[in-house]
């Protein structure tokens, strides 16, 4: 094998490492080799098409990744789908009193068992609550620290046993359900046992019946 062979191999590799769609295709064994090499090559720019379908046709199949997979539908099949409508997302920047500010309302939410979850991101903080309580969080807040409210969301959790935690790829998979029928996904955490998506109301159809079956 050549230099340049192996660094073909190499690029492949890599690129399939970051395509689970087409690297699942291959591992499930029933890709169609050629095509999927006419795709990576177009990706990468790279002519020699042979030795890029060589390289497909040796991408390992990992074990391990045989094992991972029934281990998430082990787990979603113990999952249930939960869904709440008309849900705000409010973008706060980064000052450092916003935390403060929000404290009493954030604790009064909690307390009457509102949705309230407040999420720190790089730039910012990022609070979603039902819209019945939106003004309660924007009255606190000083001019300015308000970026952006996106309403008329649904926020749709799936629930699953405590083994999620030790279970590798769950949010990837479900992900790629819903990003393979075109979903938007607005916002998307996994915390406990709660994998949880924010999606535009328009979805909310669309979402159920993609993620039904996964579950089974």
């Amino acid at each position: 094998m050549t230099k340049e062979t192996t660094s073909i191999a190499r690029r492949v590799h890599a690129h399939l490492d970051a395509h689970p769609a087409l690297a699942d295709a291959i591992r499930l064994g029933i890709a169609n080799y050629s095509a999927v090499a006419r795709r990576v090559a177009s990706d990468l720019e790279v002519r020699q098409t042979d030795a890029v379908l060589a390289a497909c046709r040796r991408y390992p199949r990992r074990r391990g990744e045989l094992f991972r997979d029934a281990n998430v539908r082990r787990v979603l099949r113990k999952s249930r789908i939960e869904t709440r409508t008309k849900v705000a997302a409010v973008t706060l920047d980064q000052g450092s009193d916003v935390l403060q500010r929000l404290g009493d309302v954030v604790e009064e939410l909690l307390d009457e068992s509102s949705l309230c979850r407040v999420i720190q991101v790089s730039r910012g903080t990022v609070v979603l609550v039902d819209e019945d309580s939106l003004q309660r969080v924007l009255r606190p807040l000083r001019e300015g620290q308000v970026i952006g409210i996106r309403r008329n969301l649904i926020e749709v959790a799936v629930t699953s046993p405590e083994s999620i935690e030790e279970t590798p790829g769950l949010l990837r998979h479900l992900t790629g359900v819903l990003s393979t029928q075109g979903i938007n996904i607005v916002e998307a955490l996994s915390c406990y046992t709660d994998t949880i998506f924010l999606l535009d109301h328009d979805d909310l159809a669309r979402a159920i019946a993609v993620l039904t079956p996964a579950l089974q």
